[in-house]
């Protein structure tokens, strides 16, 4: 079989960095670490293309080549997604489909017109699915409610990639989380216990990256990295020699949950083994909002003091909050945003609730009858408005997200946090800790960002020179950093214009210009 694997392109979003990446000389943010695991799942004797589209289209020539294309896709790639199904069908080419999105909602795909749906993980789904195709069968749906033992996972094909496109590599260690958030749809995809790689099966990853001449930034893009905290603190003890015996070729990013701030002996391992950020989903410092919500691993301690401690280990916070919780009292907005200020986390992703699909969100809110037309409006992106009816006046909402975004990357305060988020950062043990460039694309961004902000914008460029100035004074050692952050700004001020723009052409109006008859129940059918 020859085997075209593509990678959907994602649309202008929070997390594409779209001119972040122009001003580097870079196409994406990470590499599609799912798609390359199951290229490595797939029979040696099949012939294999990769093409990430975020990075690279495909050519008239691979669709000649290949037998069947295969893709996998998150929610928020729908419309090339669903194009690519369309075009291999078209072309006569058999066409399989994973990952979360068709695993979540899989009439779309088949409504598209996939002939093999291969959901879940594909450890146990894609044994079946080759068979399939080997035996002459031309449709199928592969499903497992079995969980597969990630330390059978083979290595992705990081050999596939083209590694100079993207900003950071990536690397998996574990699966699912414990927790039981009510939004979220983690736990239906992977489940409640979290299934990690051995020690040594991770570092052989990591081996293979080196051995590749791979030197920067490496996200472990786990949902929870520290959703089994016996099994992480394994890893990393093994990770800090390797690293140190290595000259520290990687610096880390993860997500985790808050309660990383109350184990002092993990953030002192993330520290020592080159951790220099972490996700965290904070959701809301209203704490009734995470009651109802689930998420009350958020309500053990309080908030800003768990961030001042990841903070003090060495570790920038970057952080997600969510707007439109059942029984949220007015004012959500402006606590998130005060929120914000007193922590100094420079990016914060701002969005409105959704109910995605199989989640006991999805489940309540369905019995419940306040789902509006099931799935269809569900984008995957953060500037959409809820798929469900609130407890709180749409218009409301909207104008919570909007202002608020608006308001949080605003060019002056936006760099203010970047300053001061570096500054209380505590340099770590290594004083490696930081976001690596590869000098080839680090001295352009670096002129870019000279250019643009110190001297082009005249409403920043004093206090981009002073804060400048500042650390180089006081944390040095933080630059890189520092100056990665500051040119993150030139995506978010377009960004936010973006996101103003895509929520007014829901609601029929700016949400920050007061509208003459406000509508909000017909925002609803609509």
């Amino acid at each position: 079989m020859k085997a075209l694997l593509l990678y959907p392109q994602f649309p202008q979003s929070f997390w594409s960095y779209d001119r972040f990446m122009e001003l580097a000389g870079l196409k994406s943010t990470i590499p599609p670490l799912g798609i390359i695991t199951v290229a490595a799942l797939l029979p040696s004797h099949w012939e294999i293309r990769f093409r990430d589209r975020n990075v690279a289209t495909e050519t008239d020539e691979d669709w000649q080549w290949c037998d069947i294309v295969i893709l996998s896709a998150m929610l928020v790639q729908k419309p090339d997604f669903q194009f690519l199904i369309r075009k291999g069908v078209r072309l006569g080419k058999l066409v399989a489909v994973g990952g979360p999105y068709p695993t979540s909602v899989p009439d779309d795909a088949l409504n598209a017109g996939a002939q093999f749906l291969v959901l879940d993980e594909g450890e146990m789904t894609i044994p079946p699915f080759v068979e399939a195709v080997e035996g002459g069968e031309t449709q199928g749906v592969f499903r497992s409610l079995e969980k597969p033992d990630v330390t059978q996972t083979p290595q992705p094909r990081f050999d596939l990639l083209q590694r100079d496109a993207y900003l950071m590599m990536a690397m998996q260690f574990s699966r699912g989380c414990p927790f039981n958030c009510e939004f979220c749809d983690i736990i239906s995809l992977y489940g409640r216990k979290p299934r990690t790689k051995d020690p040594e099966q991770a570092l052989a990853e990591l081996q293979t990256l080196y051995d590749l001449g791979w030197r920067g930034s490496l996200f472990i893009v786990d949902d929870n990295f520290i959703g089994n905290q016996r099994n992480v603190k394994r890893f990393l003890r093994v990770l800090i020699p390797w690293m140190q015996e290595h000259d520290y070729p990687f610096t880390f990013i993860t997500e985790a949950s808050v309660n990383l701030a109350e184990d002092d002996e993990l953030l002192e391992l993330m520290s020592e083994a080159g951790f220099y950020a972490v996700f965290l989903g904070i959701e809301t410092p209203d704490q009734d909002s995470l009651q109802v919500t689930g998420k009350v691993q958020n309500t053990r301690a309080p908030l800003v003091e768990a961030c001042r401690r990841i903070n003090d280990a060495g570790l920038l916070i970057y952080a997600g909050f969510i707007l439109g919780f059942d029984g949220e009292r007015a004012g959500a907005g402006d606590r998130i945003q005060t929120f914000v200020e007193q922590t100094n986390i420079p990016q914060p992703m701002l969005g409105l609730l959704q109910a995605l699909p199989n989640t006991a969100l999805w489940t309540r809110l369905k019995r419940e009858e306040r789902l509006l037309g099931e799935s269809s409006h569900l984008t995957g992106d953060q500037n959409s408005l809820m798929n469900f009816v609130p407890t709180r006046p749409i218009s409301e909402l909207a104008k919570d997200y909007v202002e608020g975004f608006w308001q949080l990357y605003e060019p002056q305060r936006y760099l203010r946090r970047c300053l001061q988020q570096c500054l209380q950062i505590r340099s770590g043990k290594t004083n490696r800790q930081t976001m690596q460039f590869p000098l080839n694309k680090g001295l352009p961004l670096i002129m870019q960002l000279i250019w643009h902000q110190g001297i082009r914008r005249p409403e920043i460029r004093g206090q981009f020179w002073r804060q400048l100035w500042t650390m180089l004074r006081k944390k040095p050692q933080m630059l890189n950093l520092y100056l990665g952050l500051c040119a993150a700004g030139e995506h978010f001020w377009e960004y936010r214009a973006l996101a103003r723009e895509r929520i007014q052409e829901q609601i029929g109006y700016d949400p920050l210009e007061v509208p003459a008859t406000p509508t909000p129940e017909s925002v609803l059918v609509r």
